[in-house]
């Protein structure tokens, strides 16, 4: 009787495994860089700050120093599940696409091998948007930037939002990157809301094209999850049950609403730095691509050790005095799961 029971115990630890299924993972992350510019004076811009003769005194040992550090936290992000980086990763605070060739040629970060989608963008500051992508893991089959304008305000001029569509593991993906204008005129400004409502537009118009479209949105919303801007405009929702199939997905809500936060700002945690994904990209049918995991990029080499910012992300300037650090914000990544 005995033999028996272990004949069957081991036929049903057999035909367990048997039912045991792999899955590739895949990374999409998004970080801002905070002032990555280069040494050199454009007059197009409002760039004069991180010029040697300006107030950052920015020369080419801190713009050095400032690549070194930015393809250093690239380099590991999501490294333990994803050897080959993250697919896509969204930057923000890019003055122009050289800088983005050289982060993307420095240290260890350069064997990945990443490309760029880069616009210049009408900000007056010069800093733009941008996608970088792992050949290896992301195709790209199309890209383009979209304007966000303001009818009220003509001469504002600020981030557009980049859209770039293409194929990861072999799924058509649309990745949308946006910085939206910062909380200048106070938290309750409608310019969020009038970036949210373009991101709407352009997440609206792939589903109308497309009602099976997969839709990735992130970026540095100045903005939280809960805020009218992401909740209500974009639709957002905190959890997956109540998304619908053309609806999107905030699973950085919940993140928040645990204490953990991408910036800090007078002693509280904000989450700006958002990714949300569309309900295609949500279920347990992984013969596609389907998210699985968020998080928080916050370990403690990028966190301030000490001062009046403890714990605070460690910064490139704080109060006028160069810090040799590295963003103001920490990155963000999800994880995306494919049945093999």
């Amino acid at each position: 009787m005995k033999r028996v029971i272990l004949c069957l115990a081991l036929l049903i630890s057999i035909a367990a495994s048997a039912q045991e299924k792999k899955f590739a993972v895949y990374g999409v992350a998004f970080y801002n860089l905070e002032n990555l510019f280069d040494t050199k004076r454009d007059t197009t811009i409002n760039d004069e700050e991180y010029t040697p003769q300006g107030a950052n005194a920015w020369d080419d040992n801190k713009y050095k120093c400032k690549l070194n550090n930015m393809a250093f936290v690239l380099n590991q992000l999501g490294e333990k599940l994803l050897p080959l980086g993250p697919a896509v990763i969204g930057v923000a605070e890019v003055e122009n696409r050289g800088v983005l060739q050289d982060l993307t040629a420095t240290g260890e970060f350069a064997q990945k091998g990443y490309q760029i989608v880069h616009y210049d963008s009408p900000d007056r500051r010069g800093i733009d948007v941008a996608l970088l992508y792992n050949p290896k893991l992301f195709t790209v089959e199309s890209s383009k930037a979209i304007p966000l304008r303001f009818p009220d305000e003509p001469n504002f001029l600020t981030r557009d939002q980049l859209l770039v569509t293409g194929y990861l593991a072999g799924d058509k993906v649309n990745v949308i990157v946006a910085h939206w204008p910062s909380r200048r005129g106070g938290k309750e400004s409608n310019s969020r809301v009038t970036a949210a409502a373009l991101g709407k537009h352009i997440i609206d118009s792939l589903y109308k094209a497309d009602p099976e479209a997969k839709v990735i949105y992130m970026g540095d919303l100045n903005d939280d999850p809960f805020d009218k801007s992401t909740s209500e405009v974009i639709g957002a929702k905190k959890e997956a049950k109540d998304v619908a199939k053309e609806g999107m997905f905030n699973p950085f809500w919940n993140i928040l609403a645990s204490g953990v936060g991408s910036l800090a700002y007078n002693g509280s945690w904000n989450l700006f730095d958002q990714i949300m994904v569309s309900g295609n990209l949500l279920g347990k049918d992984r013969s596609s691509i389907k998210f699985w995991k968020a998080e928080v990029f916050n370990k403690d080499f990028l966190i301030q050790q000490d001062g009046q910012f403890k714990g605070y992300p460690k910064r490139t300037h704080g109060k006028g005095i160069w810090l040799n650090g590295y963003s103001d914000h920490f990155p963000t990544l999800i994880y995306l799961l494919k049945q093999q």
